[in-house]
């Protein structure tokens, strides 16, 4: 994989764009940019990175948001375990991709399913019940939970790992043997039991007859206005000559501003009000340490006490970035997602703005349910380019990711 990114320490980075270096590091610890280690333990960054948020901080207000969809449909076809709200099989309908099941186990998620695409064959069923054919579909896709593995003289082949969720997603693929699988989990699934349970995963998906590539995707700079990322894993059939490869983010991100100008009334949660006096008192973009340190006491109990930011905790949002990874509750402690400007959680559609579902798209069940399968979901427009970049693999257009992607960035330095 090729890589021109030049990679060079705060200071080299602020003097070239002639910003400040605590620009730089504010941007690094809001979650703007990413920062890694060279080989002397010095935080490096990317300037094409830096350079992307500089250029949206001076003036490129031009609205970018819009929910991404191809005119053109393809014959591909896909099975969707675990489908939840619909973030990712939406995602992949848009991109031109045909749904030929998809499953979900949640009452509410599969009563939104129907509700929203009353054509989709969805199957509310617990997936260990379901059977699968040969041929059945062209690419398997799954966000299947993470679960402990006990490895206790275990060769963890896929027979070992009945039980779990993960086995039924690899049984689907061991008995469709479709052209391409898809994975997708939460980022931490890689160091999960000091790496151990997604080694076994690949390690199951290559013994089926699978070459797999991995890449951790950042939402913000794919068409979403959230700080989400996913880890995704792609595998492609052994006799096959497909190309693998990933989204490519893009030159841009999207402001909270952006994701939600007009954005529909809806429900939402409220505050305590000792909560709502709190939050009064934080700026755009703060958080509790921006509180006098009697009230940060008092509001952060023996958590005040404890190491790491807490960054998420009496958190206001701000405009003029993405939003921070949205949970399934925005009002409990550790993960509020204050408004901007009103004190107050965002509100049922604001959640679904940021997922990039369509303003149309309906939730079923309480005001709690709807924002767990919102939060739960998978941004719509993450769904799309995953699968716009599976319609390019399967068709030829697109070249091999040479190296394991989730790496390649850290073993690229470039200073000059």
């Amino acid at each position: 994989m090729k890589n021109n990114q030049k990679y060079l320490t705060a200071g080299r980075a602020a003097a070239i764009l002639s910003i400040s270096v605590d620009t730089v590091r504010r941007w690094d610890k809001k979650g703007l940019i990413k920062s890694f280690r060279d080989e002397r333990n010095s935080r490096i960054f990317s300037l094409e990175e830096i350079k992307r948020i500089q250029d949206k901080a001076q003036g490129n207000k031009k609205n970018k948001f819009k929910i991404l969809k191809n005119k053109k449909k393809y014959s591909y076809t896909i099975i969707e375990l675990f489908a939840g709200a619909g973030g990712t099989a939406l995602g992949m309908e848009n991109a031109g991709i045909k749904h030929v099941l998809l499953n979900e186990f949640d009452k509410y998620a599969c009563e939104t399913l129907r509700m929203n695409k009353p054509n989709w064959n969805v199957s509310e069923d617990d997936v260990k019940n379901l059977k699968f054919k040969k041929g059945q579909a062209d690419i398997v896709q799954g966000g299947f939970p993470c679960q402990t593995f006990s490895y206790a003289g275990k060769k963890m082949g896929l027979e070992d790992i009945r039980g779990t969720l993960f086995f039924e997603f690899a049984r689907c693929v061991k008995e469709v043997k479709p052209k391409i699988a898809v994975g997708e989990n939460v980022k931490g699934l890689l160091s999960h039991d000091n790496g151990r349970t997604f080694k076994t995963m690949i390690s199951v998906l290559e013994e089926i007859g699978y070459r797999v590539k991995y890449k951790i995707l950042r939402s913000q700079y794919l068409d979403v206005s959230q700080k989400r990322e996913r880890l995704i894993i792609i595998g492609v059939r052994n006799d096959l000559d497909i190309p693998i490869s990933f989204p490519k983010e893009k030159n841009y991100i999207i402001t909270l501003r952006e994701a939600l100008h007009k954005c529909p009334k809806s429900e939402g949660q409220k505050y305590p009000e000792k909560k709502r006096k709190i939050l009064e008192l934080i700026p755009q973009g703060g958080y509790w340490r921006e509180l006098p340190e009697n009230l940060q006491k008092e509001y952060m109990g023996a958590s005040f006490y404890m190491g790491g930011g807490k960054t998420g905790m009496a958190r206001r949002l701000s405009w003029d970035e993405p939003s921070l990874t949205l949970t399934c509750s925005p009002a409990q402690k550790q993960t509020e997602r204050c408004h901007p400007k009103e004190t107050r959680p965002l509100t049922v559609r604001e959640y679904a703005r940021i997922q990039t579902f369509p303003d149309d798209w309906k939730f079923a069940g309480s005001v709690s349910q709807q924002y767990k399968q919102i939060g739960n979901a998978v941004p719509v427009n993450l769904g799309y380019h995953i699968g716009d970049t599976i319609i390019k693999m399967l068709n030829g257009e697109i070249e091999e990711e040479f190296e394991e992607p989730v790496r390649a960035r850290q073993q690229m330095f470039a200073f000059s």
